[in-house]
């Protein structure tokens, strides 16, 4: 039998039946399955259970060109059919285009002050636009039909687009979910990336509160003409779910 972190006890033929594989270090047991990133697990001898601390495989967003124009978009929202493109936001001062999914637990983390945070802003003229590019090959959980019972569940704000081909995701060098681009436009000038950072310093299990600070800050300075002096931190989340077998 094996223990996870919640409690519930497995039998270890069942995690064999989903093609487990065990790597042994003395005490120190890694346990990787298909349905995860990673499994990070510790022995625990007494009654030969094995305790389970889940932890996901972490992937930092990568530094983007302050100042550069953002990619051009054409993607279907599956919650009403609706084909957005950028030119749907040029009367915007600001957008923020953030790339999640449904099934990281890093998202999961930050969704219901996702949700409140665009909800804010977007009464202050700021576009909010959210786009889930992982495979569904691999993570059907993140396919059209979840995202839009997603939207309707959280009452995304924001239009929830899907990027089956993962082009968009390429062309912004978006590498992890959750990640966040804020663009800033003046005058007929094209949107010009302000910010690309993390939400705030919460990540799951690190027992910070989520408040939306670094993001909000940034959201705050272009909204008020000021420049952004604070250092911007990368955002941390699971890693994007590119297509097996194709090449880029």
């Amino acid at each position: 039998m094996i223990t996870v972190a919640s409690g519930k006890l497995w039998p270890a033929a069942s995690v064999r039946s989903v093609g487990s594989s065990f790597l042994h270090a003395k005490n120190l047991i890694s346990l990787k399955l298909p349905f995860v990133d990673r499994f990070q697990t510790t022995l625990s001898f007494p009654k030969r259970l094995f305790k389970l601390q889940i932890r996901a495989k972490r992937t930092e967003s990568t530094s983007s060109s302050l100042g550069s124009r953002a990619p051009f978009l054409k993607l279907p929202e599956p919650l009403t059919g609706k084909v957005w493109k950028l030119d749907d936001f040029e009367s915007y001062p600001a957008l923020l285009v953030m790339f999640i999914c449904n099934h990281c637990p890093f998202v999961k983390h930050l969704k219901i002050d996702i949700v409140k945070l665009s909800n804010f802003y977007m009464k202050k003229g700021v576009a909010v636009v959210a786009i889930s590019a992982n495979s569904i090959t691999t993570h059907p959980q993140d396919g059209p039909k979840f995202m839009a019972d997603e939207a309707k569940i959280y009452n995304y704000p924001f239009p929830y687009l899907f990027d089956e081909s993962q082009d968009v995701a390429r062309a912004f060098r978006a590498v992890c979910t959750p990640e966040f681009f804020l663009y800033r436009k003046e005058g007929r000038r094209p949107f010009e990336l302000f910010y690309h950072g993390q939400f705030d310093d919460s990540r799951p299990g690190n027992n910070t509160p989520v408040t939306g600070r670094d993001l909000s800050l940034a959201i705050d300075c272009v909204l008020s003409g000021q420049q952004l002096t604070s250092l911007q931190k990368p955002s941390v989340g699971c890693s994007i779910k590119w297509h097996p077998n194709k090449s880029y």
